[in-house]
C-alpha cells in the first residue's frame, strides 16, 4: 500500500510584521540562521573572480564599472546585515522590508536606479520535499544582489557558466544575468510540473486499472493544495517578466529584450500546463468517486442477483413448509423429488435469463 506522502512545505504564517510602521524589517520565515553567507562574482569577458565571506561589506569593495558583479546573499533572518547592504546601495526602506519577508507575493518595482524583483524558486529537496523558496533580485547598472532564505538554489547550472566563459552570459551585462537566473528559476518550474503530471498519471491509472487503497483521498487532496501553491508561486511571475520586458530605464539593453520575451513565452507555456494538471487534480476526486461507485454498482448487482433466485426457492420452501394436514403434495409418494426439481428448473432458468440479459 502506497505510503502518504506531503509534497509541498506551506509558507510560514507569521503575525510578527502586524501593527508595526511600513519599512520596519522583521524576518518572516521558517529558516532561521545565525549567520549570512555572501557569494561574490565579478566577472566580464575577460575576467572571472568568485569570493566567498560572511561579512557583507565585503561586497562594497567591488565597484569596477567595466565588470559585472553578482551579489548572492543567503540567511534572510540575519535582518542587521540585511539593512547594511540595503543602506549602501540605497534600497528603498519598503524593499528591505519585502527582502526579508517570504509570504511576499511575486512582483517587480522600478525606480530610478534599479529594478526590485521578487520570484519564487521550486525545486526538490534531498528528501523528496518540494521546495518553496523566496528570493529578491536588485538589477543596477552592473551588478546584481539575490537574497535568499538559506542555502540552496537552482542557479548551479548559471554559476558553471559564469566559472567556464560558456554561452554569452560574460560577455552581456547585468540585465542579461538577470535573465538567466530567471530563466533558471522557470526551467525548474517545467521540471516540478513535469513531477506533478507523472503523479497525477500514476493516480489515474491507479484508479482505472488496480484498488484504490485508504490513503488515495488524501493523497489527492494533499496533489491539489500542490498545485494551488506552485499555481500561486507561478503566475504572478508571468506578470513580472512581462513588465521586465517593457522596461524603459535602460537597465535593460536592446539585445537582452527579445531572451525576455522568450522567457515571457516560456511563462505561458508553464502557466498552461498549471491549468490543465490543476483540472486533471481536479478530476481525480470525480474519478475516484466514480470507481468506488462503479465498485459498489457491482456488489450490489451480484447481491440482487443473488436474491432474484432465492426468492422464488423461497417461497416454494416456505409454502410446503406450512403445517396444515390437508395438504396433497406431502402425501404424495413424488413429492419431494419433485419439489426439488422444480427449484432446480427455476434457478438453471433464472440464471439462463440473466446471463442472457448480459446481467452476469
Amino acid at each position: 500500500m502506497a505510503k502518504h506522502r506531503r509534497y509541498f512545505l506551506k509558507r510560514p504564517k507569521s503575525t510578527t510584521s502586524l501593527n508595526q510602521a511600513p519599512g520596519t524589517v522583521t524576518y518572516v520565515g521558517r529558516k532561521e540562521k545565525a549567520e549570512t553567507t555572501l557569494e561574490v562574482i565579478d566577472y566580464n569577458a575577460d575576467f572571472y573572480e568568485r569570493y566567498i565571506s560572511t561579512t557583507p561589506e565585503d561586497a562594497f569593495k567591488f565597484e569596477e564599472e567595466d565588470r559585472v558583479t553578482w551579489f548572492n546573499l543567503d540567511g534572510l533572518s540575519n535582518t542587521t546585515e540585511i539593512e547594511k547592504v540595503g543602506k549602501y546601495y540605497e534600497l528603498h526602506p519598503l524593499i528591505i522590508e519585502d527582502i526579508v519577508n517570504t509570504n511576499q507575493r511575486p512582483k517587480i518595482d522600478e525606480h530610478k536606479d534599479y529594478y526590485y524583483i521578487v520570484a519564487k524558486m521550486l525545486y526538490r529537496r534531498a528528501d523528496g520535499h518540494l521546495e518553496n523558496e523566496h528570493i529578491s533580485m536588485v538589477l543596477g547598472k552592473n551588478y546584481v544582489l539575490t537574497f535568499q532564505e538559506a542555502g540552496g538554489d537552482v542557479f548551479d547550472g548559471v554559476r558553471e557558466r559564469l566559472a567556464k566563459g560558456k554561452g554569452r552570459i560574460r560577455s552581456r551585462g547585468a540585465d542579461y544575468l538577470v535573465f538567466a537566473l530567471l530563466d533558471a528559476i522557470v526551467d525548474h518550474y517545467f521540471i516540478v510540473v513535469d513531477e506533478i503530471s507523472d503523479r497525477i498519471e500514476a493516480l489515474e491509472e491507479m484508479l482505472i486499472t488496480a484498488e484504490p487503497h485508504k490513503d488515495t483521498t488524501l493523497e489527492i487532496q494533499e496533489l491539489k493544495r500542490t498545485m494551488l501553491r506552485i499555481r500561486r508561486a507561478v503566475f504572478p511571475l508571468r506578470e513580472v517578466v512581462s513588465r521586465l520586458e517593457k522596461g524603459n530605464q535602460g537597465l535593460i539593453h536592446e539585445n537582452t529584450i527579445n531572451y525576455i520575451r522568450d522567457l515571457y513565452d516560456h511563462m505561458i507555456q508553464v502557466s498552461e500546463n498549471i491549468e490543465i494538471y490543476r483540472e486533471m487534480t481536479w478530476g481525480l476526486m470525480d474519478m475516484y468517486m466514480t470507481t468506488i461507485s462503479h465498485k459498489m454498482n457491482e456488489v450490489m448487482k451480484v447481491l440482487t442477483i443473488m436474491a432474484s433466485i432465492f426468492i422464488p426457492l423461497t417461497f416454494l420452501a416456505g409454502v410446503y413448509g406450512m403445517n396444515f394436514e390437508n395438504m396433497p403434495e406431502l402425501e404424495w409418494k413424488y413429492g419431494y423429488p419433485a419439489v426439488w426439481l422444480v427449484m432446480l428448473v427455476l434457478f438453471i432458468g433464472m440464471m439462463l435469463y440473466f446471463k442472457r440479459k448480459r446481467w452476469l
